[in-house]
C-alpha cells in the first residue's frame, strides 16, 4: 500500500485546504498518480506548537508505476504548482503531500527519499486518519500496528475528526 499524508492551514488561489487537495488529486492523477482510498478530515493544532492557524489533515493510498523517487518529486511539483512556498521548516502552508509508505519498503537515501516517513510514528495527524482508511497497516521499520503507534503517540497533539 502507498500512502500519502496531506495537510495544510492556509487558503490558497484554488480556495480553501479542502479544495485545494481536490486541485492536487486532479494533478495527481494527470501524473499516474491515482487515489484509491481517502480519510476524513482532521483538524490538528499545529506540531511544534505555535501561534499558526490549525490544520486539516487526511491520508490517502494511491496506486502508482511510480517509484519511491519519482512519485516524492511529483508530490513536490504538485505542491509547488498549487502554491506551496519553501521557507523556514513547519511554517504554515497551503497544502503539504508526504510520502509515508511504499508498499512496506524502507529507503534509506537521505535527504529526499526516507520510507516510511522518519516521524510518521509520533504524528496524531498521520496516524489517526491513517487507521481510518488501513487499521491493520503495520509500520515496516518497527512492527508496531498503526493502533499500538497511536498509544505510544507523545502527549499534548490536538486532534479532532470533522
Amino acid at each position: 500500500m502507498i500512502l500519502i499524508g496531506t495537510g495544510g492551514n492556509l487558503d490558497s488561489a484554488f480556495g480553501t485546504v479542502p479544495q485545494t487537495l481536490e486541485k492536487a488529486f486532479e494533478l495527481l492523477e494527470k501524473r499516474g498518480v491515482f487515489i484509491e482510498k481517502t480519510s476524513g478530515w482532521y483538524r490538528t493544532a499545529p506540531v511544534p506548537v505555535s501561534d499558526q492557524p490549525w490544520y486539516k489533515n487526511r491520508v490517502f493510498s494511491v496506486r502508482t508505476e511510480q517509484e519511491p523517487r519519482t512519485l516524492i518529486k511529483t508530490l513536490l511539483d504538485v505542491e509547488a504548482e498549487l502554491g506551496r512556498v519553501r521557507t523556514v521548516r513547519n511554517a504554515a502552508r497551503v497544502l503539504d503531500l508526504d510520502l509515508l509508505a511504499y508498499n512496506g519498503e524502507i529507503i534509506d537515501e537521505p535527504p529526499e527519499t526516507i520510507v516510511p516517513h522518519p516521524r510518521m510514528h509520533l504524528r496524531a495527524f498521520v496516524l489517526y486518519p491513517l487507521r481510518e482508511i488501513a487499521p491493520d497497516w503495520t509500520h515496516p521499520v518497527s512492527g508496531l500496528s498503526v493502533s499500538e503507534l497511536i498509544r505510544r503517540l507523545p502527549d499534548g497533539q490536538e486532534i479532532f475528526k470533522e
